[in-house]
């Protein structure tokens, strides 16, 4: 059986609700990094011992929050030693608008994947108006309003989540990971 991990920042709750999904549909442990940018030991064990590994954000001013990007420098260690290399990496954000920059999140991750060796699993839903709206090929993007709560995210956006998170799982059985 294989094993994921969805990791994860989230301010308001708008990513934790997305990152709930994607770790619904790939069967994954949510690991939750904290308003400090930190994660215990015992999370990176987990991160560790995962075949896939999905990195999830919200997009503050174009970019990943600090709290995430303090997590994705202190997987150097991980770097260093060769840890994560050849596992399954995926990646999801939200924003409150449209556009809100989400694709340079979406490659932040790519890049932090690729800099570990990680294999990136990319976003095969076609826009149908409600799967994959945004129309992101390379990992999940969600959009609500800045002031709407988490409650309020388009059940397409959680459903392009979770059928993320399910091609992460299913690409992890076939490599046999």
């Amino acid at each position: 059986m294989t094993k994921t991990a969805v990791i994860f920042h989230s301010g308001y709750g708008h990513a934790q609700r997305v990152a709930q999904f994607v770790a619904d549909g790939a069967q994954a442990q949510l690991i939750a990094i904290d308003a400090d940018g930190n994660i215990s030991e015992a999370d990176w064990a987990t991160l560790d011992a995962a075949d896939a590994i999905v990195f999830g954000s919200p997009t503050y001013m174009g970019m990943v929050s600090w709290q995430f990007k303090k997590f994705a420098d202190a997987s150097s260690k991980r770097w260093f030693s060769g840890a994560w290399k050849d596992k399954l990496a995926g990646g999801f954000t939200i924003s409150g608008s449209p556009s809100g920059d989400k694709l340079s999140t979406i490659q932040y991750f790519i890049t932090l994947a690729m800099q570990h060796g990680m294999v990136w699993v990319g976003q095969p839903a076609m826009n149908d108006g409600n799967i994959n709206r945004i129309g992101s090929n390379s990992g999940v993007m969600a959009q609500v309003g800045p002031t709407s709560p988490a409650a309020d995210i388009p059940q397409g956006d959680l459903d392009t989540a979770k059928a993320y998170g399910e091609r992460v799982r299913l690409l992890a059985q076939r490599m046999g990971a």
